[in-house]
């Protein structure tokens, strides 16, 4: 591999120092078949160990049991972990399909009472709105979630799926530190308003899913090698004919894994990483595992320059892919102050 000199990076012009890729917990609780508590714990320290110090989850994920998973790290490495979790989904433990969304001020008082509690911190270094309500005027969230940050129970502000135009709203009211969006070589729509207005006023991307939910590390190419919980059997992208048409998509990246002694998922990794290059502001990755192993191998993939001749050969993916990103979940707009 070609190597960069390791680096912290500022989460856009407001938010703290954090290393070059972060970490995404919350395969840790759900959602991608059965969990090892134990190698989740000791992922979480060699992530440390490798300089990331940003670490996402959300009161969503696993109704609030990847929050109490990540509580005895987060407290024993306080001053060396940036702790960002969410609020605004809204789950029913008898339907897993279901998603409400509510961005209330009265809901997300206590959305970040519950999470400050199950964390065990007194300020949460970075909260993110998970969804946008609809209904609800981004302007009024983060106008009640700039009261958290007055009361030293936020420290910066984060958003999660927006459009342009939502992120410049609300960073009217209170300055926006980074956006959460999927963004990878088979996910690039974030491009088109995002990325430029976060570039415009300083906010950093935080990519989930960089690696396309493990397909673009090449190991899954079919649901039926998915255990029977795993949500991705539900995702177009992995079902039917169009889970053959996209691992063919793969042969650049496994050419040029080859050539490079990397794996696959260090190149896809080392394509999102230099997004920061193409377009003018920060990026943290934050690929998902409870894998030391497999961390190991994505920490490694910030120093993978990729050359202009092999971002030439994996520019034209993206329009290829067939098959939506989201799995059909079905989406309700609530409101319970």
């Amino acid at each position: 591999m070609t190597r960069q000199t390791p680096r912290s990076v500022a989460l856009g012009a407001t938010g703290p120092p954090v290393g070059r890729q972060g970490l995404g917990c919350m395969g840790m609780s759900e959602f991608y078949g059965p969990t090892d508590v134990e190698e989740s714990l000791r992922t979480l320290d060699r992530a440390l160990e490798l300089g990331v110090t940003l670490f996402d989850t959300a009161d969503a994920y696993g109704h609030g049991r990847n929050e109490e998973l990540l509580r005895p790290f987060v407290r024993a490495n306080r001053d060396r972990v940036v702790i960002a979790t969410k609020f605004g989904l809204v789950r029913k433990a008898d339907d897993p399909r279901y998603r409400g969304v509510d961005n209330s001020p009265g809901y997300l008082r206590r959305a970040v009472e519950a999470s400050l509690r199950r964390l065990g911190v007194e300020t949460i270094d970075l909260y993110h709105v998970h969804r946008v309500a609809p209904g609800t005027p981004v302007e009024e969230t983060v106008g009640a979630l700039a009261e958290l940050v007055a009361q030293g129970k936020v420290r910066h502000l984060g958003l999660s799926e927006v459009t342009g135009a939502q992120l410049r709203a609300a960073h009217a009211v209170h300055p926006i530190a980074a956006v959460q969006s999927e963004w990878s070589l088979f996910s690039r729509d974030v491009e088109t308003t995002v990325v430029p207005t976060a570039a415009e006023l300083g906010v950093a991307l935080v990519p989930y899913s960089p690696l396309g939910r493990g397909f673009l590390a090449g190991a899954v190419t079919s649901v039926d090698q998915l255990a029977p919980d795993d949500f991705r059997r539900h995702m177009p992208r992995f079902t039917g004919d169009r889970a053959g048409h996209n691992a063919a998509l793969l042969a650049p990246v496994h050419r040029i894994a080859a050539a490079r002694c990397a794996t696959a998922a260090q190149v896809a990794l080392a394509w999102v990483h230099h997004r920061q290059a193409v377009h003018g502001l920060t990026v943290v990755p934050i690929p998902g595992t409870r894998s030391r192993a497999r961390l190991t191998e994505n920490v490694a993939a910030a120093d993978l320059v990729l050359t202009e001749g092999e971002l030439a050969e994996l520019e034209p993916i993206a329009a290829r892919v067939a098959g939506s990103r989201d799995a059909g979940l079905t989406m309700a707009a609530v409101r319970r102050d």
